[in-house]
């Protein structure tokens, strides 16, 4: 265990006292796909002290060709992500302080969570709408995070200061953040690594306060048509911004802001939080809906089930994802016929 670090240690801008900086420091690591199971693979295996993994989703096979963390038994199981990244990540290395949530990343678990002293907040979700959460509850609570996307062969990221750097609400109006996904155009796996590289060496620069060798740029790249471009955006901070101006309001973290239904991101499926929370008696609901459909997985921390020709999984928090449509009242119609 004395030589675990010594590669750390004998890179000079990390050193002894940097190692001991990065295992005192708690990150919290928003969405467990990709971007997600890779950077917290890499924070674990660094060191860090502490790691929060929220994710709302589940395991499935088309996650397996680049969410680094999963293997086929996940996917067979529907094995909710947090809970699967943390079985593994704690494999790699058990020293590391881990921590799970399968929850929806809403203003209000935001603010709990970081009531937590949090020092740094990775952005690896694939949800506009959380990141502008993200950015919010970032500037209110002083954290710094870093945001990354990818899609394609084509990925993003840059490192949000507050009280120092523009914020993402700033930049919306002139930095193209495109509007492709995943699920509509694909992905290839060097891309996300592309990110993970540019997210975890400013997070380590972080996490050992060496914040003067941050990066300070947007960094956007397209792997395979071999272009790469550094934006400097340091004029494009507002004072009037929302989020980080001189009178914050933090808009994103409002109640009417809060969405109780969300496409998820170029899926057919349609995710409905309940406006009150609370375990969901999943035994109970195996019972009842398996008289009407067919139940196709159940394990501790969800139940899937297919009736007229929607597939339904709930989840023990009371969130449920409506699969094979993209229509948010109609989702809302097969919720309350079995559901509501």
């Amino acid at each position: 265990m004395t030589e675990r670090y010594s590669r750390h240690e004998i890179f000079a801008p990390i050193g002894k006292d940097g190692q001991e900086k990065i295992r005192q420091k708690h990150v919290l690591v928003i969405g467990a796909g990709a971007l997600g199971t890779a950077s917290a693979e890499a924070l674990v295996r660094a060191g860090v002290g502490k790691l929060t993994i929220v994710d709302r989703d589940y395991v499935e096979w088309s996650n397996l060709q680049r969410q680094q963390l999963y293997d086929e038994s996940d996917a067979e199981d529907r094995l909710p992500k947090a809970v699967a990244a943390k079985r593994r990540l704690t494999k790699i290395n058990s020293d590391v302080d881990i921590e799970a949530h399968i929850m929806d990343a809403s203003p209000e678990e935001l603010e709990q969570l970081v009531e937590q002293d949090i020092h740094l907040i990775m952005d690896a979700t694939d949800n506009f709408d959380i990141r502008l959460m993200i950015n919010d509850i970032s500037q209110k609570a002083q954290i710094p995070w870093i945001y990354g996307a990818c899609v394609g062969s084509y990925g993003i990221t840059y490192t949000i200061l507050p009280g120092e750097t523009p914020c993402l609400h700033c930049l919306l109006e002139n930095v193209p953040m495109g509007g492709m996904t995943c699920d509509t155009v694909g992905i290839i796996s060097p891309a996300v690594h592309m990110v993970v590289s540019y997210q975890v060496t400013e997070a380590l620069k972080i996490l050992v306060e060496d914040y003067k060798s941050l990066r300070k740029k947007l960094v956007s790249f397209d792997l395979w048509h071999n272009q790469h471009t550094a934006i400097k955006v340091d004029k494009l901070k507002k004072d009037n911004c929302l989020s980080c101006g001189k009178k914050p309001a933090y808009p994103n973290l409002s109640y009417e802001n809060q969405t109780k239904t969300a496409v998820l991101c170029g899926r057919d499926t349609v995710q409905i939080r309940p406006a009150s929370q609370g375990d969901r008696n999943l035994d109970e609901l195996s019972r009842i809906l398996g008289e009407q459909g067919e139940i196709q997985t159940r394990n501790p921390f969800l139940l899937s089930v297919l009736i007229d020709q929607h597939r339904m999984v709930i989840f023990k928090d009371g969130r449920v994802l409506i699969h094979g449509t993209k229509d948010i009242n109609e989702a809302k119609s097969v919720y309350h016929r079995y559901l509501g």
